[in-house]
């Protein structure tokens, strides 16, 4: 570092390139390896401190340096743009990233945003400046810039100054977006924050512009005000529905508040000398920021998480509500569920025979494809009509469940007991349904197939095809297993259709636009049709999700073959369904070893279904509230424990009294 500080303090002031290159440099040598900790840049800026502080004409060096990168490079863009999503749209945005990352845009050093690039031009940059303590980097500037000196970016005050007016109308702009409107009319019967800001921050331009002292508290309780009205409109959109691009514009919107927040501070902490250390801290929050956004300004991965977990926790809230009634309480809510399951076990029976003579039909491909999904779809459909209740629809609802009751932990796992007592319910729901499915769908299965031989003396399934299915859901001696997780990927799919088609009913009010067609009003009654448009509101994404779910079983044996891959599905209840048609098809006089491996495999079909379906809706679940994952180490003690006092609580539901 000394070496690189020597060529600083000896070049000649119009060698702007190579001086960027030797900054360039002296960063390197600061950059941790990527086996090495932040602790590790802490030692090299002590090092870097002392051999400034030491010599003072390598201190004059990099201070000229630095102060010479300001100088006649324009910094608004770097001021205004970083970090900030562009007006365009997420898709526009996304597609521009992918771009970029294939083929790196050119980096402009006639601009100070071109030069931070050089600069710092990984990813992992973002990552251990901020990672390097605040106080650090504030001994180092101190001893940098000794007190009463200006900071080395004074002479950017023009550019800071107009990005602050410029930011402050792209807010005044976005406060009154149609979108924010249509969700808080009272923005436009009330003094909108979003614009009263924009004066306030006018009027402090101007007072620092005639090098008057500004105080600018009024204008934080401004934007203070607009983060209030956002949440406001983040609530209501939980009621009405939201959408990308509103979520993308809420979210551009608190990066600009956050922006012009930095910069007022930025500029009072330029007004005056540094005097102390507590001086730097504007400045280098600031510098932080922009590090970071430069450094991930192509990072695709970062953006989609961003904007989809916001979209994510409105899908997952309505998907939440709806689980809440796959969830027992008492003894009446779980016999209830366990009637549900039994009816659903019926028509599971009968949607298994209907796939199977729709195969035997040898249809082409597509149409066979097509018919099986239908089959699927609007069976599934027709149980929820019914208010039967499928066994693996569950554990997508009540994942969602789970996670909204912890909405209101701050980002972490909150009261253990009660969660246990929430898991507890839910694990003997979800017991209790898949018994109801299997126990009917078996012997529905079997008495179906026994009518036939009796009525036609023939049955869909010989000898031949009943060791076949036998087969199919062998535990060990098939992938069986495999095709129960793609099944459980699916049920997750479908968790998620729900909850989008649910917050689409809400979004674009489609119960209200259905209740006013005038043709279905003449033909069925305004009664009637208020009837009906209450009932899509509140069903509209079960039966979507029922139906969808329906086609993503029946097609992805279809997608295999298009693909060359096998893929297939085992889901329980159907599993289940085949199991009792075998036996029938048998004549009662199965390979009973095979059997037996059989029906261990419909277990164990079961449990994957719920397994991989459950983690993965929780895990988008807590992650679109943001809650840690780090209580888990702290959970499952407690569970372990709870089960072993009373395992009872977690199979059955509670006796009476209790």
């Amino acid at each position: 570092m000394e070496a690189i500080l020597q060529k600083l303090a000896c070049l000649d002031a119009s060698r702007s390139e190579q001086r960027i290159a030797l900054l360039a440099a002296l960063i390197d040598k600061l950059r941790p390896a990527r086996r090495e900790s932040s602790q590790s840049v802490v030692e090299k800026l002590r090092a870097l401190s002392y051999v400034i502080g030491h010599q003072p004409e390598l201190r004059l060096g990099l201070q000229r340096s630095l102060r010479a990168l300001f100088v006649n490079r324009p910094s608004g863009s770097l001021l205004t743009l970083s970090g900030i999503l562009p007006s365009t749209g997420f898709f526009t945005e996304a597609s521009r990233r992918i771009g970029h990352a294939l083929l790196p845009e050119t980096i402009d050093s006639s601009q100070l945003r071109g030069v931070l690039r050089v600069l710092f031009p990984y990813k992992h940059d973002a990552i251990w400046v901020r990672e390097v303590d605040d106080c650090h980097w504030v001994s180092f500037l101190v001893e940098l810039f000794p007190m009463g000196h200006t900071p080395p970016s004074a002479e950017t005050n023009c550019d800071l100054i107009e990005a602050m007016r410029t930011v402050s109308y792209w807010i005044a702009a976005a406060g009154l977006e149609p979108e924010l409107v249509r969700l808080e009319p009272a923005l436009t019967r009330y003094e909108s924050p979003f614009v009263a800001q924009n004066l306030e921050t006018l009027a402090c331009l101007e007072t620092i512009g005639a090098g008057q002292h500004c105080d600018m508290a009024h204008l934080r309780v401004l934007l203070a005000q607009c983060h209030a009205w956002l949440d406001r409109i983040r609530k209501q959109s939980m009621r009405f529905g939201t959408s990308v691009a509103l979520t993308f514009r809420v979210r551009r919107l608190r990066q600009l508040l956050k922006r012009l927040q930095r910069l007022a501070d930025a500029q009072l902490a330029m007004l005056t000398p540094i005097n102390t250390g507590r001086d730097w801290q504007p400045l280098i929050t600031l510098f932080k920021r922009l590090v970071k956004s430069e450094c991930l300004r192509n990072d695709l991965g970062t953006y989609w998480r961003q904007h989809m977990s916001l979209l994510a926790l409105r899908i997952t809230e309505n998907a939440g509500r709806t689980g809440e009634h796959y969830i027992t309480s008492d003894r009446q809510e779980y016999f209830t569920l366990v009637k549900s399951a039994l009816g659903a076990g019926v028509i599971i029976a009968c949607m298994a025979l209907c796939k199977t003579l729709l195969t035997k039909l040898h249809l082409a491909p597509l149409n066979e494809s097509l018919a099986i999904c239908l089959n699927y779809g609007l069976g599934f459909v027709l149980i929820h009509l019914l208010h039967g209740t499928v066994a693996t629809k569950q554990p997508a609802m009540t994942a969602n469940a789970i996670a909204l009751s912890l909405g209101g932990s701050k980002g972490h796992l909150g009261d253990l007991d009660q969660l246990v007592e929430l898991i507890a319910r839910t694990c003997r729901s979800q017991i209790a349904a898949i018994f109801g499915n299997i126990a009917m769908a078996v012997p529905t299965a079997i008495a179906i197939g026994t009518l036939l031989v009796f009525f036609t003396g023939e049955t869909p399934f010989d000898a031949s095809k009943s060791a076949h299915l036998l087969a199919d859901v062998h535990p060990f001696g098939s992938l069986a297993l495999v095709y129960a997780a793609i099944a459980g990927i699916c049920l997750f799919l479908a968790g998620l259709i729900s909850g989008y088609f649910d917050n689409l009913a809400a979004y674009d009010d489609i119960p209200a636009r259905v209740e006013q067609l005038p043709w279905a009003r003449r033909l069925f009654g305004e009664a009637r049709m208020r009837r009906v448009a209450g009932y899509i509101g509140d069903n509209l994404g079960a039966l979507a999700g029922n139906f969808f779910f329906g086609f993503l079983l029946g097609g992805a044996w279809t997608i295999g073959v298009l693909f060359g891959l096998p893929l297939d599905i085992r889901h329980v209840a159907f599993s289940s369904a085949n199991l009792g048609f075998a036996l029938a098809g048998s004549q009662f006089e199965p390979n009973w070893a095979l059997f037996a491996w059989a029906a261990a495999g419909v277990l164990l079909i079961g449990a994957v279904n719920l397994i991989v379906s459950f983690a993965l809706a929780l895990n988008v679940a807590l992650r679109s509230r943001g809650i840690a994952v780090s209580g888990k180490p702290r959970l499952l003690p407690v569970l372990w424990r709870q089960f072993k006092s009373a395992p009872r609580r977690f199979l059955l539901p509670p006796k009476r009294g209790e």
